[in-house]
């Protein structure tokens, strides 16, 4: 007799391009529905940072149920914590007593209203999250949140952990650290691998961009906001270039710094190509004209770009305000890790990468198989995992076999 799935349940404020592959894994193995709490607007998208209105060109909807909530915000806002608001929400979880129900975090009205609901119903909750103690706060508002945080944080059953930085986060604030998870951040790597390879081996990839075939390029891809530091890119790629002329940059993306980069590209002589806002089959293209990738934000939650790119075979250089440092970029085995705010230091890595041929190759080797590490396998694998840690169900996950993740690297 085949054993009842486990009814799980996940809200998050709006469809996401890198969460929808974890949602369709899931789906596989146990009774799966996803709640959305508002409908993102390709004006939305813009206003975001994204600097053009667009929908995302693949999948995000396909292979697992989902309900758009009615957000009942007066200026909807998935960045805001009154931009979701959906008490419905609430009924929901009391009428359907899911085995556990996950929230991706705590940041909207629309979390809480489930996170409360879930207490009252004694329904198992969970929570994947990647905020991080190393993101920039101010000592009032870490002195604020830490008796709240220490309140609530404890509460939950389990933890899923995208990385060490979320675990060490969750831990700091009184999580229970057996009851935590690892479920990495993760893409679709074999949608980036099978479309990026051929197009690596075609010349006129690069030419596409305007990339000359004997150069050595660096890929910017973000959006053109503060905290992404575009125009640092533009002065790394500058000074490296004066110390090695086969350094090139390409910059995909936009956003209301694209034009302060461009001026900055004209009056130093950088040679940085812009190719604009790319979506996600687009984008494959830019990874396979360039042999290394550069995230020089002051910081990021986690990197999910530095995912696409290993996956396409791209070793990557990132501040240590990039959470995914550590666990995703090992320095010196899949990548480099640099101080952030630090130009002259990353422009000196660059210039190191474009003239060490066989290094870059070996750090690209050990990118692609590090990466493998973190698909939708092992994070589908890790909430299953948690999901019969709170309910006592375990015949479900038969037909998916883990991949260990302690976020250890390869070596």
């Amino acid at each position: 007799m085949t054993p009842e799935r486990p009814r799980l349940a996940i809200l998050a404020t709006h469809p996401i391009q890198y969460y929808a592959p974890w949602y369709r894994e899931l789906a596989k193995h146990v009774d799966l529905d996803v709640f959305f709490s508002h409908r993102q607007s390709a004006d939305g998208q813009a206003a975001a940072g994204y600097g053009v209105a667009f929908e995302w060109d693949v999948p995000v909807l396909d292979g697992y149920r989902s309900t758009f909530l009615t957000n009942r915000a007066r200026t909807p806002d998935v960045n805001r914590f009154w931009g979701c608001i959906t008490p419905e929400i609430r009924g929901i979880v009391r009428r359907r007593r899911f085995d556990a129900f996950i929230v991706h975090g705590w940041s909207t009205c629309s979390y809480w209203q489930a996170i409360t609901a879930c207490w009252r119903s004694g329904t198992p909750l969970l929570v994947r999250g990647d905020s991080s103690l190393t993101t920039p706060r101010s000592q009032w508002r870490r002195a604020v949140k830490r008796p709240f945080y220490g309140w609530f944080i404890p509460r939950f059953d389990a933890y899923l952990t995208v990385g060490s930085r979320a675990r060490d986060y969750l831990l700091f604030y009184g999580a229970d650290r057996a009851r935590c998870f690892p479920a990495p951040h993760s893409v679709d790597n074999e949608f980036f691998a099978a479309r990026s390879a051929p197009l690596a081996a075609d010349p006129t990839t690069r030419a596409r961009f305007g990339i000359p075939p004997e150069s050595v390029a660096f890929l910017f891809a973000g959006r053109f906001v503060d905290r992404k530091r575009p125009l640092a890119f533009v002065e790394a790629v500058a000074q490296a270039a004066a110390a090695n002329p086969r350094v090139s940059g390409l910059m995909v993306g936009d956003g209301p710094l694209r034009r302060a980069a461009e001026a900055l590209a004209a009056r130093t002589g950088a040679p940085v190509r812009f190719a604009g806002f790319l979506n996600q089959t687009d984008i494959v293209a830019a990874y396979a004209a360039c042999d290394a990738l550069v995230v020089p934000s002051t910081w990021e939650t986690w990197g999910l770009v530095v995912n696409e790119a290993m996956a396409c075979g791209l070793p990557a250089i990132v501040t240590d305000g990039v959470a995914c440092a550590g666990d995703l970029v090992v320095d010196g085995v899949t990548g480099v890790v640099c101080r952030v705010d630090d130009v002259s230091a990353l422009s000196a890595h660059i210039a190191r990468l474009a003239g060490d041929s066989p290094h870059r190759r070996a750090l690209a080797a050990n990118a692609l198989h590090h990466v493998a590490r973190f698909d939708v396998r092992a994070a589908a694998a890790g909430t299953l995992d948690a999901v019969h840690a709170v309910t006592r169900r375990g015949a479900a996950s038969a037909s998916i076999q883990p991949v260990g993740m302690d976020y250890a690297p390869d070596r």
